[in-house]
């Protein structure tokens, strides 16, 4: 009876307290330039995320999505050695598994909003990308990673549950139903290369340290922004795949007219037509 009082005390501090946490530890770190919103994981030296960790993830992403400024949206690790690993362990094991399952649930809300926010989604893996650090990275739209700096894999089963942030269902639409199953039953951890060969990883980046990655990282991110590209348009194109890839066919088409709809109303389609016509470089403004 103690310990299941002394349980319900930990899980209410983790309710209640979240915002004076939320004051006193700053666990996501977020800054915007050149029309790029980098937020960092930062709880070395892991990066493991808490419920807390995800509140700040949330209103961040949040943030971002209302910033007509920001275009791209790029996610980090401190540090060289880790990405994220996942969930914070030490934090699970002191909660209900009534606060678990809100926990899990509030992280899946968090990854489905950065999902379905309309700017494009960069995970740039700088170290392991383990456990829920690969659901995260799973939910942005494009993952680069720097040669050698870690392993990848969702290794839950180990721990004798399932990877809960997302992971069954977005690593089987990615890899397929039989080869996640497989990873996902082995717990199997591989290398970035095997997991450019899978899907999981759109481009494999040579740097000699954490710095030069980060800015590499960068330096693909901006190729998205204006004035080389419509932003806009870039975020439709994201919306329009991952929505219209979980409904019918014939919905999703209409999801397609809708979207290229509000595009032709846009300045940055006035401009790319009348470039394309007079035979210039288009100047996109985002808007």
């Amino acid at each position: 009876m103690n310990e299941l009082n002394g349980n319900r005390s930990l899980t209410t501090r983790y309710r209640s307290g979240s915002d004076t946490l939320m004051a006193k530890h700053k666990l996501i770190d977020y800054s915007v330039d050149g029309g790029i919103a980098l937020v960092t994981l930062n709880d070395p030296p892991a990066n493991t995320y808490s419920y807390e960790m995800m509140q700040q993830l949330d209103a961040r992403i949040l943030e971002a999505r209302s910033d007509e400024s920001v275009q791209v949206i790029v996610l980090i690790g401190a540090g060289e050695k880790f990405f994220c690993a996942g969930a914070n362990i030490a934090m699970l094991s002191e909660v209900t598994p009534e606060f678990k399952y809100y926990f899990c649930l509030h992280a899946n809300e968090t990854m489905c909003r950065l999902e379905q926010t309309p700017k494009l989604v960069i995970a740039a893996i700088n170290g392991h990308c383990v456990g829920g650090g690969l659901e995260v990275a799973m939910a942005a739209d494009l993952r680069v990673a720097r040669r050698g700096a870690g392993k990848m894999g969702l290794p839950e089963v180990s721990l004798g549950v399932l990877p809960g942030t997302g992971g069954t269902q977005r690593l089987a639409r990615m890899v397929g139903k039989s080869k996640a199953i497989e990873l996902m039953a082995a717990g199997e951890l591989f290398d970035f290369e095997k997991g450019e060969a899978l899907g999981l990883v759109n481009r494999i980046i040579d740097a000699t340290n954490g710095a030069e990655f980060m800015n590499q990282a960068l330096e693909y991110a901006r190729q998205f922004t204006t004035p080389n590209k419509a932003s806009r348009a870039v975020g439709r194109i994201k919306r329009a795949v991952q929505t219209g890839a979980e409904i019918p066919f014939e919905s999703a088409l209409a999801l397609e007219r809708e979207l290229q709809q509000q595009l032709f109303q846009s300045e940055d389609a006035r401009e790319g037509l009348d470039a394309y016509v007079n035979k210039r470089k288009p100047e996109f403004t985002g808007k």
